[in-house]
C-alpha cells in the first residue's frame, strides 16, 4: 500500500505505520488524516497482523492540526466544508477500532491532534522528554476529532478541562500519573521499548487478545455513555468565522512565528 504522507512497514505479525512528514513536524493536514483512516481499514485486511506501531518520523510523533494546510477549505460550499471538517474524527475513529492492537511510539512533540491520536492508540510509550499540550482553545477553535470524549475517558473531566481550557504544558510523569500514558523511557529507548511490548504481545494468543481489546473499548464506551463526538466538524466550522476566535488564531500564529 503507497501512501503520500505515510509509511507502511510489515515484519510478520507487526505493522509499523510511520507519519512521514517531518518537515512539518508529521502536522495533520487533509492528505495524512485521510491516509490514516485508509491505512487503519488497511491494517485490518491484513489478517496476519496482529499488532501495529504507531510511530513520528524526524523529530516529532505529531505536532497537532497543520496550520498550513487546514483541513477547512473557506472558499468550498458549506457540504464540502462540513466533510472536510470531519475528517479528523474519521481519523481518529478508524485507528481506534483497528483489529490488531495499536501501541504509539511518542517522542518529540504530540500537540493538540497528536494527543487525539494517542488517545485512539490502544496502548502509548513515551520518550521522557517529549513535550505534550493542546492549544485548541488558545488557537480559538474547540478541541475536536472526538478528543474530549476520549480525554474525559482516559484522565477524567477535572483534568481534560484543565489542559484544554488552560492549553498549558504537561510531562509525560504528569500524564502517567494520570494513567494516560503506559510507559514513559528515555529518548534513546523509546524505539525499543514499542518493540519489546509489541513482541511481548505477540506471544500471546491472537483470539483472547482481540476479545480482551474490544471487550475492554466496548466497556469504555458503556462507561462514557452520553458523550458524542459526532459534531465535532460543525463545532469547528462554527468557530471559523467568529471575529474572536479569527483574532486568537492570529495572535497564536504570529506568537510561534516569534520563537522561530
Amino acid at each position: 500500500m503507497q501512501f503520500e504522507a505515510l509509511k507502511i512497514e510489515i515484519d510478520g505479525p507487526l505493522g509499523i505505520l510511520t507519519l512521514n512528514r517531518p518537515d512539518r513536524l508529521n502536522a495533520l493536514g487533509k492528505t495524512i488524516l485521510k491516509e490514516l483512516a485508509e491505512a487503519a481499514r488497511w491494517f485490518d485486511e491484513q489478517m496476519a497482523v496482529r499488532v501495529v506501531i504507531i510511530r513520528g518520523e524526524g523529530r516529532a510523533f505529531c505536532a497537532g492540526a497543520d496550520l498550513k494546510d487546514p483541513a477547512i477549505v473557506p472558499h468550498e460550499d458549506w457540504i464540502m466544508r462540513r466533510e472536510m471538517a470531519h475528517y479528523g474524527l474519521r481519523m481518529a475513529d478508524a485507528i481506534e477500532g483497528m483489529r490488531a492492537v495499536t501501541i504509539a511510539q511518542v517522542h518529540g512533540y504530540a500537540v493538540g491532534g497528536g494527543i487525539v491520536l494517542m488517545a485512539a492508540c490502544d496502548i502509548r510509550v513515551v520518550a521522557d522528554d517529549t513535550v505534550l499540550f493542546i492549544p485548541e482553545v488558545e488557537l480559538g477553535i474547540p478541541l475536536a476529532w472526538g478528543g474530549i470524549p476520549r480525554l474525559v475517558r482516559e484522565i477524567g473531566p477535572a483534568l481534560t478541562k484543565e489542559l484544554v481550557m488552560t492549553c498549558r504544558r504537561f510531562t509525560p510523569t504528569e500524564a502517567k500519573a494520570a494513567g494516560f500514558v503506559n510507559r514513559v523511557v528515555s529518548a534513546q529507548e523509546v524505539v525499543t521499548e514499542a518493540r519489546s511490548l509489541a513482541e511481548s504481545l505477540l506471544e500471546m494468543p491472537s483470539v483472547p487478545l482481540i476479545i480482551t481489546k474490544e471487550h475492554v473499548n466496548s466497556v469504555a464506551r458503556a462507561m462514557s455513555a452520553g458523550s458524542t463526538s459526532f459534531s465535532d466538524g460543525d463545532a469547528l466550522l462554527s468557530t471559523m468565522g467568529d471575529p474572536g476566535s479569527q483574532e486568537a488564531r492570529q495572535r497564536y500564529v504570529q506568537k510561534a512565528i516569534g520563537k522561530k
